[in-house]
This record gives C-alpha cells, structure tokens and sequence, in this order.
C-alpha cells in the first residue's frame, strides 16, 4: 500500500474541515436518500410508505428531502414499512470515499520494470479500496532512457503525450505520438516506446485492472 503522505497530502486537501452542523446535515441527507431509494425500489408512492410508517405525508417528504433528522422510532416505523434493517438508512453516509491530492511535481517517485532502461515514473494516486486498481503516473524520457517496446502486465492502460514526440508500439502495430496524443489499449500485448523522436518525452499513464510491479 503506498504511503499517501509521501504524495505529499496533508488533511487540508480534503477540503475544508466540517462542523457538527454540517455532519449532521449530511447525516439526514444521507438518511433521506436511502429512504427514497427502498421505496422507489419497491415502487411505493409517499403516501403509502407514510400510512405504513404511520407518520405524515409532509414529514416523510422532509426526511427524503434531508429536511429534518427522523428520530430512532421513526427510523424502527419506516424500516418495518420499507422491510429493510435500521442500519441500512446510514449505509451509504458510512461508507468512506478516498481522494488524492498531488502537488505539482510531487509525485511518488517509484521502481518499476522500465526503471531499469531509464523510464522514470511519478505515482499520482493509488487505492487499495476498489475492487479495480487505478493507478495514474507521470513518465519521463530523456535522453538517458533506453527504448523498451516489451512491456507486459493484466489489464489495460491509457497513455497520453504532455510533451516531446515518441514512436510507440503496442502488439505489431506502431504510432507516431506527439503532443495532445493518446493511446488506450489491452496491456497484455507487448508495448512500449519503440523510438524517441523528441526529448524529453513525459507521459500520463494510467493503469486499470493490472497489479501494481514492485
């Protein structure tokens, strides 16, 4: 699991930090959202959750609209209404949403199989959550880097050219990249630059589904 502090985060790029009001709002909200989707989903007008929940038409508005905190025994009334936990109105506020935050030119430098020809590779986010990795990198070329048109993993993979001019091949075909190009593609075929046309040459290169190499 790569270290984030070391992607130089600090708390503040979650955003700005939250008072009690706001998570609570966002706790009623969230509440409501729930709400709204169990009776969507078993296609149930307002009115027909509220006779069951045995509460008012305008206060099961207010809780779907997140206008108002139910308390628990209108919590317990709309679970039986609605067949469905109490715990499962509060699923989705509990469930964590990661981001990362990079600095320019703050990237994680790391070692991968092209690291060895030369290529440098600057790690822009990683999470071990998601059942599918995504992993964004800067690459560099200079006139130190080797050509590697070999490279192998699960997957597919996105390139995109922020400067200089490359040859690169993927399986037996070859294209002529330049700035603003880009390429999306199965990496399980050989691939990689072929030729340097331009130095230096920098890439985004965002892998999806493959294991990170060590």
């Amino acid at each position: 699991m790569v270290d984030q502090s070391k992607l130089g985060i600090t708390p503040s790029v979650f955003g700005p930090v939250e008072t009690a009001g706001e998570r609570e709002n966002e706790l009623e909200a969230a509440i409501g959202r729930q709400v709204r989707e169990f009776r969507q989903k078993l296609d149930m007008t307002v009115a027909e959750v509220a006779k069951l929940a045995r509460i008012s038409v305008g206060m099961l508005s207010k809780i779907e609209n997140g206008m108002t905190s139910p308390s628990l025994a209108t919590l317990r009334a709309l679970s039986r209404a609605l067949n469905v936990p109490v715990t499962s109105f509060f699923r989705k506020f509990e469930e964590q949403r990661d981001a990362t935050f990079v600095m320019a030119g703050k990237g994680l430098s790391i070692e991968r199989r092209g690291s060895r020809v030369g290529h440098q590779y600057q790690l822009l986010g990683h999470s071990g959550r998601n059942k599918v990795s995504v992993e964004p990198y800067i690459v560099t070329l200079t006139e130190k880097s080797e050509v590697f048109p070999l490279f192998q993993h699960s997957g597919v993979e996105f390139i995109y050219v922020l400067e200089g001019q490359v040859i690169y091949r993927h399986g037996n075909r070859t294209y002529k990249m330049g700035l603003g190009d880009s390429l999306f593609f199965d990496s399980d075929a050989p691939h990689g630059p072929e030729e340097l046309l331009q130095l230096p040459v920098r890439l985004l290169s965002v892998i999806t589904g493959g294991e990170r190499e060590e």
